[in-house]
């Protein structure tokens, strides 16, 4: 598995479209920025087929340092919780399903 960098998206898309680097940029930070900004005021952001952003509240809790058994406490926090979209599951499934019959291997069918 590699990584792919927002710069790399950018450049991307920016040469698939034939605009310029720097207003693909601007306009993929303006749209991280809002995604966080509407996760930050608790709102639920929706992306049809693609999947659905969720900003939730964790409860405190106590957890246990696997090292030295030491019981610790954890404080509540908000977290981010991402559900994948039914497009996106399925061309997920497709992508491994290709990559498995090159390998050999069997994978079993995505839960509708």
């Amino acid at each position: 598995m590699i990584t792919v960098t927002k710069k790399e998206l950018v450049d991307r898309i920016a040469d698939q479209l034939g605009v310029k680097r720097v207003i693909v940029k601007r306009v993929t930070q303006q749209f991280l920025d809002e995604v966080i900004s509407e996760l930050g005021r608790g709102n639920r952001l929706e992306f049809r087929d693609f999947g659905v952003f969720e900003s939730k509240q964790r409860a405190a809790r106590v957890a246990q340092n696997p090292k030295t058994m030491e019981r610790v406490p954890v404080p509540s926090k908000r977290t981010v919780k991402f559900k994948v979209g039914r497009m996106m599951k399925y061309r997920l499934q497709e992508i491994a399903k290709a990559h498995a019959s090159r390998e050999g291997q069997t994978i079993p069918a995505a839960k509708a």
